[in-house]
C-alpha cells in the first residue's frame, strides 16, 4: 500500500535523518511497490517535508496536548493526511479515510480515533488557519532562513524559501540536438538548451530514454562545466564525479574524462548511464584529496560535496536534515579539495569549482579564500556574454550563482555557485 510506505520513509527521514534518496532505496514496503504506487508514496512524503512548518502549525492548533515522544509515529500519520488534504489533488475523503485505514498497526491503533478527528477538523478549519501563517518562513528552519536574510535580503530569501514549496518540474540534459528532443517529449527549450518536461511520468518510460538520448540534469546543474569552453580533445578530470550528469556533458563535449569519485556504488551507477548514453568515460575510485593523475590535465571540474541547501526544491529533505554544523564540517573539505583540484591542473588549464549550496561558505567564501592564499590561480571571471539570456545569474566579481527562483514562472532552478580559476 502506498501510504505504509509513505509511512515508512517519513520514518526514516524524520525519525532517523537518513537522505530521503538513500531511503527510497532501502525501504522494502516502498522499493516493491509497481512504479505508480511509488510515485503517490513519494509525493506524500515531499509534500510533508516541503511544508512540514505549515502542517505542524495545523497539528498544535488542532491538539489540546503534544503528543509527546511515544507519539511520534502518530504525528507523521496526521503529517501525511494533512499534506494530502491541504497540499495534493487528492480528494478530501480519500485523504482522511486512507490516513485512518493505515492506522492499524500496534503503534498507531491507540491513536486512530483521535487521527480521525484531528484530519475531520483539518478539513472544515484548516484553511483558515493555514492564512494566518507565514508559509515561507514557517516552512525554513531558523538557521537557514537568517543565513539567506543575511546573504541576499529578506526579499529573495522569501523569494527562495517560497520557491522551495513548489513541485519543481522535471529537466533533461540532451546528448545532442535538443530542439528535436523539445518537440519529440513536448518539452519547452529553456534558454540554457535544458529540456523542462511538464508533464509528470516515470523517466523510463519517455521518448529517448532507452536510446540514451538525454540525461535528467536541473538546468542550473548543467551549467558549471560550460565555463571550461571547448574541452574537445582536452583531458578532464570530473572530481566527486556522481551522479554523472557533468561526466556525460563533458565526454558529449568531446572531452577525453577521468572521472573520480570516493564510492564504487556511485560511480556504478554512473557506469550504467554512461553505457546508456553511449558515452566514454574513465572511472576511478578515490579520495580526491590525496588522489593524483598520472599527468596533469587540461581541466578540472570540482562539483564539491556540500550541504545541496540549493536543491531544497527537488529534495526537501535538506530542510528538515542539514544543520550549520554540517555547512561548517563540509566548508572545511571542499577548502581542501579545491587546494587538491590545483594540483591536478597544468599551468595555464582551467579549474571549476561549484557546489549546490546557498551558502556563501561553501561558495564564494572557498574562492576568496583560495585567492588570498598562495594558491598558483587566478579568477577568470565570467562574463554575462557566457550566460546568454540569464545574466542575472553572473555577479559582479564573475561568479556565476543562480537561485531557486530564477525563472520562477517556468518552475524555478537550483541554487548554484560557480566560479572559474587559471592555473599559473
Amino acid at each position: 500500500m502506498p501510504r505504509n510506505a509513505a509511512f515508512d520513509l517519513l520514518d526514516a527521514v524524520i525519525g532517523h535523518k537518513r537522505l530521503l534518496d538513500e531511503a527510497l532505496d532501502k525501504t522494502p514496503s516502498f522499493t516493491h511497490l509497481p512504479d505508480r504506487d511509488r510515485g503517490l508514496a513519494a509525493l506524500i512524503v515531499r509534500a510533508v517535508l516541503r511544508h512540514r512548518g505549515e502542517i505542524d502549525a495545523l497539528i498544535d492548533a488542532f491538539l489540546e496536548k503534544p503528543l509527546g515522544k511515544k507519539g511520534q509515529s502518530a504525528k507523521n500519520a496526521l503529517r501525511m493526511g494533512l499534506a494530502q488534504l491541504m497540499f495534493s489533488d487528492i480528494a478530501d475523503h480519500a485523504a482522511v479515510d486512507t490516513t485512518v485505514e493505515m492506522c492499524q498497526s500496534a503503534e498507531l491503533a491507540p491513536y486512530r480515533k483521535l487521527v480521525n478527528a484531528v484530519l475531520r477538523r483539518a478539513q472544515r478549519e484548516g484553511a483558515k488557519v493555514l492564512a494566518t501563517l507565514d508559509a515561507p518562513r514557517v516552512n525554513t528552519p531558523e538557521w537557514l532562513w537568517d543565513s539567506w536574510v543575511a546573504a541576499y535580503g529578506e526579499d529573495t530569501a522569501r523569494a527562495i524559501a517560497t520557491q522551495h514549496m513548489q513541485e519543481p518540474p522535471l529537466d533533461l540534459t540532451a546528448k545532442a540536438d535538443p530542439a528535436h528532443w523539445a518537440q519529440a517529449l513536448d518539452a519547452q527549450l529553456m534558454p540554457t538548451g535544458t529540456l523542462r518536461v511538464g508533464r509528470k511520468a516515470s523517466v523510463t518510460t519517455l521518448e529517448g530514454f532507452d536510446q540514451g538520448a538525454w540525461w535528467v540534469q536541473d538546468l542550473a546543474a548543467s551549467l558549471p562545466a560550460r565555463l571550461l569552453g571547448s574541452v574537445e580533445g582536452m583531458d578532464v578530470i570530473d572530481l566527486c564525479a556522481a551522479p554523472g550528469g557533468k561526466t556525460m556533458e563533458l565526454a558529449a563535449a568531446g572531452g577525453q574524462v577521468i572521472a573520480v569519485d570516493r564510492s564504487t556504488k556511485r560511480l556504478e551507477r554512473v557506469q550504467q548511464n554512461l553505457d546508456r548514453t553511449q558515452l566514454n568515460a574513465k572511472l576511478i575510485t578515490a579520495d580526491a584529496e590525496t588522489w593524483r593523475p598520472a599527468m596533469l590535465a587540461d581541466a578540472v571540474l570540482l562539483d564539491a560535496p556540500c550541504s545541496a541547501t540549493g536543491t531544497a526544491r527537488r529534495h526537501p529533505d535538506v530542510l528538515n536534515l542539514k544543520t550549520q554544523a554540517d555547512v561548517d564540517k563540509l566548508a572545511n573539505l571542499q577548502g581542501r579539495l579545491l587546494r587538491a583540484a590545483v594540483d591536478m591542473v597544468r599551468p595555464g588549464g582551467l579549474i571549476v569549482y561549484c557546489t549546490c549550496s546557498l551558502q556563501p561558505e561553501e561558495g564564494e567564501r572557498q574562492i576568496e579564500a583560495l585567492l588570498a592564499s598562495d594558491a598558483p590561480v587566478e579568477l577568470d571571471p565570467v562574463k554575462p556574454a557566457e550566460a546568454g539570456a540569464l545574466t542575472n545569474i553572473i555577479t559582479p566579481e564573475g561568479y556565476l550563482r543562480t537561485l531557486p527562483h530564477y525563472l520562477n514562472e517556468q518552475g524555478g532552478m537550483d541554487g548554484f555557485f560557480a566560479a572559474r580559476l587559471r592555473r599559473l
